[in-house]
């Protein structure tokens, strides 16, 4: 066995080798890129070497480097995580001329199956079923046009290099075909340097499901399958182990399928056989056909740990260390049902972007195992993959294990930047995945509900008020009885991008009335709990340095308002604007007579040793300067008038 292993990769799939590499007693060595200094992967590992500056191609693509990297360090092994350079053949073969091990298959084998058309003749000569197709090198577009009217419409257009949907079109018209082939070519080239393309038979009610297969170089197992058929552009979101619907017959045939591909190209370490599923009616063992492997581990790997009891990560490392393999066929069995959610920082309702930002407050829950690259404080990168975790979940059966799923969702905690934690609940509850009734479409046929972004209601509107004057920290904020804490005050505070206005009110210590709008509730601590108008809720209040966050089943984020510098919460009805708190006027930017827009400086207010912009609330015209530079106010003093607006004459019309 190896005593010092180099992960060649980043974020929660490098935590996650650390972890296991740490069990076996190994010392690990870390990579990082100048984005990633203080990453949470960096601290875990036993020594960490800079390779180079935030973009991947400087860095965690540079193969001289991190070979360098381990050279230098005293690895013996390289193991590459996935993505990057994890499917590299060129990497694999510099990483054995260095004298070091590659913790994956060989270069071989991964050229065997990185280009899919070659993978489909080689699958078909092993005996593993293809979907019917034209794989062949001819790219002329009328041989082409005649292989898709032989294979029968609708069919699919993919690139033969692709992946994550990219040069992929599906066309259900003859007549359309030239332009969607144009168009998956164009694409094709641009995204892997490479327009062939193939054609396949388009699967009408297609299921996604994979086979887990482990490889000691001569023989294989399979250690059964992952259903990843709930997906969005191609892009994995839940995935679950087994598969639902799945029968005994149907498992025995595709997962003998999967190992004679392994088999096949001699295949060593932990890989993945893809399948496309017919699910029109049930699963059948004649209705699944080969897409392609993944000669790597996947990042839905924790499902398939969760359900047979094996750390796929030691059996990488004692098989690459020479070891057989660790278990036989007969040995490997099921054990209940998981599901993994792949938390991402992206804004679902402005179509799934991808964000960044600072995670204000980061938390999980103790029901999941959560791997996680991130911690509270640190960044979103806008150059990585923009995962923050994958929170698994198993249970003795698969209803179990999903209402397990929907609690680890609503008891995940994160603010500080979007994400997708509401889409990824609504997922977990709806109605035809519980069911089992899943295929890759299920997500776009009912989009517009799943993407919906839940809104705050008034009792978190009225939480949030506590927490934005932090009456919720302990005994003596909660009193509020000193002298210069009045039993009752006012707040502001924003959620999305509109001002919420609220009214406290100190009841007792630890309980308070709270009045929003027209809604007015009573709130108490009770322990560790808040209870709202006499009922117990599960909600949690955490303040935090972007604002206050109130994770109640979904998260609710709002943005205290510092009333110095909202000059416009503090103008009457005329157009006043008046000192929301007493300060020294610092200077006065406007005359009367002078013409305004919303959002221009009018004057600079000092409070509490800090100087604050007070902006015109609406266009308007200065009709009077009420204070002058150095003067003292109190709060409430009048320091800038706004001409009133002319109302418009209802008579007059257009």
């Amino acid at each position: 066995m190896f005593n010092k292993i180099l992960i060649a990769n980043r974020g929660e799939i490098a935590c996650r080798v650390i972890d296991t590499a740490r069990a076996m007693g190994l010392r690990t060595v870390a990579v990082f890129s100048d984005a990633d200094a203080g990453a949470r992967h960096v601290a875990m590992a036993d020594e960490a070497v800079h390779i180079g500056g935030p973009a991947p191609a400087e860095s965690y693509l540079r193969g001289d480097a991190i070979i360098a990297a381990a050279r230098a360090t005293g690895a013996e092994a390289i193991h590459p995580g996935y993505g990057f350079l994890s499917e590299n053949p060129d990497f694999v073969e510099a990483v054995e001329a260095a004298g070091l091990v590659f913790v994956g298959p060989s270069a071989a084998a991964i050229r065997k199956m990185g280009l899919k058309d070659a993978a489909k003749h080689l699958m078909e000569e092993a005996g593993v079923p293809v979907v019917p197709g034209y794989h062949g090198p001819n790219q002329d577009p009328e041989h082409l046009s005649g292989a898709a009217d032989a294979i029968g419409y609708p069919v699919l257009i993919k690139a033969v290099a692709g992946g994550g949907g990219k040069g992929m079109r599906k066309v259900d018209d003859p007549a359309r075909f030239f332009e969607a082939l144009e168009g998956a070519k164009g694409e094709a080239a641009t995204a892997f340097g490479n327009d062939a393309v193939l054609i396949e038979k388009f699967i009408e009610k297609p299921r996604h499901i994979e086979v887990q297969v482990f490889g000691d170089g001569t023989r294989a197992v399979h250690l059964f399958e992952r259903d990843c058929s709930l997906q969005r552009r191609h892009q994995k979101v839940i995935e679950e182990a087994p598969a639902p619907g799945m029968t005994a017959e149907m498992r025995a045939a595709m997962g003998q399928a999967a190992v004679r591909a392994a088999e096949a190209i001699g295949y060593a370490g932990a890989g993945t056989v893809e399948f496309i599923v017919d699910g029109a009616d049930g699963l059948r063992p004649d209705g699944f056909w080969f897409m392609e492997m993944n000669t790597r581990l996947q990042v839905e790997h924790p499902v398939t740990e969760a359900i047979t009891g094996v750390d796929l990560v030691e059996w990488q490392l004692r098989v690459a260390a020479g070891e057989a393999l660790p278990a036989r066929q007969t040995d490997l069995a099921i054990g209940g049902h998981a599901f993994e959610a792949r938390l991402y920082a992206e804004d679902v309702p402005r179509g799934f972007l991808p964000a960044t930002g600072t995670l204000a407050h980061l938390a999980f829950p103790d029901i999941a195992r959560c791997d996680t690259g991130v911690r509270a404080g640190d960044t979103i990168s806008p150059w990585y993959d923009p995962m923050i975790a994958k929170i698994v979940v198993h249970g003795p059966t698969r209803e179990v294990a999903l209402k397990r799923l929907d609690r680890a969702l609503s008891g995940t905690e994160v603010a500080g930047c979007v994400t997708n934690l509401a889409f990824l609940r609504a997922l977990a509850r709806h109605e035809g995945f519980a069911a089992g009734d899943v295929d890759t479409g299920l997500i776009d046929r009912d989009l517009e509900s799943l993407a919906a972004d839940p809104l705050a209601c008034s009792r978190s509107r009225a939480l949030a008020a506590l927490g934005v004057l932090g009456l919720h920290r302990g005994a003596q904020p909660l009193q509020g009885f000193r002298l210069w804490a009045p039993l009752r005050r006012g707040t502001q505070f924003t959620y999305r991008g509109e001002q919420v206005a609220a009214r406290v009110e100190t009841l007792d210590a630890g309980r308070f009335r709270v009045e929003i709008d027209a809604a007015c509730h009573e709130i108490a601590r009770d322990g560790d709990r808040w209870r709202i108008d006499g009922q117990a809720v599960a909600a949690t209040l955490v303040a935090h340095g972007a604002g206050v966050s109130v994770f109640w089943g979904n998260g609710y984020h709002f943005e205290p308002v510092d009333p110095l510098q909202v000059a416009a919460e503090a103008a009457t009805g005329s157009g006043v604007i008046t000192a929301p708190m007493p300060g020294l006027v610092k200077a006065v930017h406007v005359a009367p007579g002078q013409s305004v827009a919303a959002g221009d400086r009018l004057a600079i207010l000092e409070a509490m040793k800090m100087e604050h912009t007070l902006t015109a609330w609406r266009d308007g015209v200065i009709a009077e300067v009420l204070a002058e530079a150095g003067q003292q106010v109190d709060e409430g003093a009048a320091l800038i008038a706004l001409e009133e607006l002319e109302e418009e004459d209802e008579g007059e019309t257009a």
